[in-house]
């Protein structure tokens, strides 16, 4: 092998070195992505059997299959799923968050068009992402073990807005009138 076949080989392989963390990290966030909107069309459709197998160990520890599946039916009469969107996704390790605006109508108390801004973390389990969002001990567990994206990414509660007069306002259920 010439000499200069041997340099073309070596900065391949080293712009191969390079590129590799970035291939792998755009293939997390797409597993990411993929694992959000798969349990977004879940809980559209209804089928929170198969939402539940996406909550991690801990979660489903604390929660049996039944109790999660009961309190999620008993929301279904107060809001229907349209659509998702998925934002910015950050994956570090066995930790994910994805920003994601979830659009909906809110058929009680009042009828309107709805949107859920919210933070959706994930943690990588036996090779599969899980939904930890709601999870707060799962979630804090994990940051501790990741402090660094922990601080670039904090919890933060998820936000409501209603459609009112073509404009979205926060909603704040405390502000409610007492019945």
């Amino acid at each position: 092998m010439k000499i200069s076949d041997c340099k073309s080989l070596l900065l391949a392989l080293c712009g191969f070195i390079f590129l590799a963390p970035s291939v792998a990290s755009a293939a997390g966030e797409a597993e990411v992505r993929g694992t959000v909107q798969r349990v977004f069309e879940q809980l559209k459709s209804r089928d929170y059997s198969s939402v539940y197998d996406s909550l991690p160990a801990s979660s489903r520890t604390r929660i049996s299959r039944s109790r999660f599946t009961s309190a999620l039916s008993r929301a279904q009469n107060m809001y229907v799923l349209d659509r998702l969107e998925i934002g910015q996704v950050k994956v570090s390790s066995n930790v994910a968050v994805a920003e994601t605006v979830l659009y909906g109508r809110v058929v009680r108390p009042l009828e309107t068009e709805g949107k859920i801004v919210a933070q959706q973390y994930l943690v990588r389990e036996e090779g599969n992402w899980r939904v930890a969002t709601g999870d707060s001990a799962t979630i804090k567990t994990f940051l501790a073990a990741n402090p660094a994206f922990g601080r670039k990414f904090p919890i933060r509660q998820p936000r409501v807005y209603i459609k009112q007069n073509g404009n979205w306002i926060e909603f704040n259920p405390q502000r409610l009138p007492r019945r």
